[in-house]
């Protein structure tokens, strides 16, 4: 072959090169206009990110945490006037709190599943409004069997307003949400406060009656307030109402003055929402089983030292060095109970004081959730809880009782953020609400069982009653740091890959 012929075979080769590339350009233009370009909820979420209607959806479903504290926290102000009005045994008394733990327990299921099912938005104001109707009707109750079956009624609409939180969470983007999430401590410390200054203001001079009256008037804003929040864009997605899902992000995307991904909304839908298989399928089992019990054991923990402080400080069983002449009153004496002894005023500010420390050391726990992840800060805070709960038996002066308290609620509290935080990141959105809901009602497990411990065991000795609360929080300690997923920095799910997507079309064959 000669020099003229391997030029033009070089040509040739050369021209054949430049018509396959060009064809594959032209291919993929073809398949780019076949295939229009796409985008999910997650992707819609992060892209319009942090803005003004984030700021509103914090206010407003923070403030639902102020109801529930209230609620909870009115536990605590109003035992040692109903014990007086109605002369009740300690079981009695730990009998009111563990009825409403019971109806949380009862209708967190329920809610869940319905949140899952039917969307988030109508369980959670369905909640707002039970509640308080409820809340309101306890303040007529006749006697000690009305009113523990109203407040037990008062816990099944507290349990929906619960789910407002994962409503919350499908909102934010991730990396706002270790830092945002935390923050709403700041709203569930408002809540206990305002409850104690009314239980100070009103108590002494018009009853706890009008106290609960008062105590409903959050809730009632808040049924008003509820509109301005839309249903969450991913349940939506999930349930196929596609239209519905892309009208609220760009709604969202306006208030925060950004744009939509380009492209369409495009999410497949998934039929088996709210199946509770999902929680104890092989990709959640392990995840499931150790998240309930440190669900259990963070209710356990928070309650126990709020009804317990509670307990101390109305009993007068602190070890206190420089006891002043109201505190130095016990509740036993020869002739038997003494039912009547209401807290005074320095047991208020015992209150007040404890309840601030629900938000003392929310840096902190930013920190640990940003720097250590999810599982290392639910370890952390254990062990540290299991040690104060121990240090509350040391006897020590009031100054040093209330620092004690103090942090320990602190600690208690932090853990209570952790475990709502990692769960709603943890499951997929087919499952998060009926996860979050299997989650609180083994949490109301906890709720029942603390005000036995806290307030009947404590009057017999406070070393066997602190004793309980330390060993679960060492035992749940070692159950964070085998949870099987971290979720720092992790997209929130519609499914979890492949293996779940399976997993979904075998039980959807069931």
């Amino acid at each position: 072959m000669g020099a003229d012929d391997e030029t033009v075979c070089a040509f040739r080769m050369e021209d054949h090169i430049k018509t396959k590339l060009v064809s594959a350009i032209h291919l993929q233009e073809m398949e780019l206009q076949v295939k229009p370009q796409t985008f999910t909820v997650e992707q819609a979420v992060e892209t319009i990110g942090f803005g003004r209607f984030h700021i509103l959806l914090f206010v407003i479903m923070g403030s639902a945490n102020i109801v529930e504290a209230m609620e909870i926290m009115l536990l605590a102000i109003v035992s040692p006037e109903i014990r007086c009005e109605w002369h009740l045994d300690d079981w009695q008394v730990a009998l009111v709190s563990t009825m409403v733990f019971l109806g949380f327990m009862l209708c967190g299921v329920l809610g869940g599943y319905i949140s899952d099912r039917y969307g988030r938005w109508k369980v959670v104001f369905g909640g707002f409004v039970w509640s308080a109707f409820f809340s309101l009707l306890t303040s007529f109750a006749p006697s000690y069997g009305w009113f523990i079956f109203l407040r037990s009624l008062v816990g099944c609409g507290v349990a929906g307003v619960s789910q407002g939180f994962v409503l919350k969470t499908e909102f934010i983007p991730a990396k706002h949400r270790a830092f945002l999430l935390p923050l709403a401590s700041i709203f569930w410390m408002i809540g206990s406060i305002l409850i104690i200054i009314l239980g100070m203001l009103l108590v002494p001079t018009l009853g706890w009656r009008w106290m609960i009256r008062l105590s409903v008037t959050p809730s009632v804003i808040l049924i008003f307030l509820f509109k301005f929040i839309p249903e969450s864009a991913r349940y939506n997605v999930s349930a196929g109402n596609i239209k519905a899902a892309v009208k609220t992000l760009e709604k969202i995307a306006k208030m925060n003055k950004t744009c939509l991904p380009p492209g369409r909304l495009a999410e497949p839908v998934v039929r088996e929402r709210g199946n509770w298989r999902i929680l104890l399928s092989s990709s959640f089992r392990r995840t499931s089983l150790l998240l309930w019990y440190t669900w259990f054991v963070a209710s356990f923990t928070y309650y126990g030292s709020v009804l317990g402080s509670s307990e101390l400080l109305e009993k007068n069983l602190l070890c206190v060095t420089d006891a002043d002449r109201e505190h130095q009153i016990k509740h036993r004496h020869e002739d038997g109970l003494c039912y009547c002894i209401p807290f005074a005023m320095s047991d208020y500010q015992t209150l007040l004081i404890s309840s601030l420390g629900e938000v003392a050391l929310i840096p902190l726990n930013i920190g640990l959730l940003n720097i250590f992840g999810r599982k290392m800060a639910l370890t952390v805070l254990q062990l540290l809880s299991a040690i104060f709960f121990m240090m509350l038996n040391i006897c020590t002066t009031m100054f040093g009782f209330t620092v004690i308290l103090f942090l320990l609620r602190s600690l208690v509290s932090m853990n209570f953020n952790v475990v709502y935080i990692y769960t709603a990141e943890v499951y997929p959105t087919v499952a998060r609400s009926l996860g979050m809901g299997f989650c609180t009602s083994f949490s109301r497990i906890g709720g029942m069982i603390a005000p036995f411990i806290a307030q009947v065991l404590m009057s017999q000795s406070v070393i066997q009653a602190l004793s309980p609360f330390a060993v679960a929080c060492v035992v749940c300690a070692v159950g964070n740091f085998l949870l099987p997923i971290e979720t720092k920095g992790r997209a929130l799910r519609v499914r979890n890959q492949t293996r779940f997507f399976h997993f979904l079309k075998t039980i959807s064959l069931v």
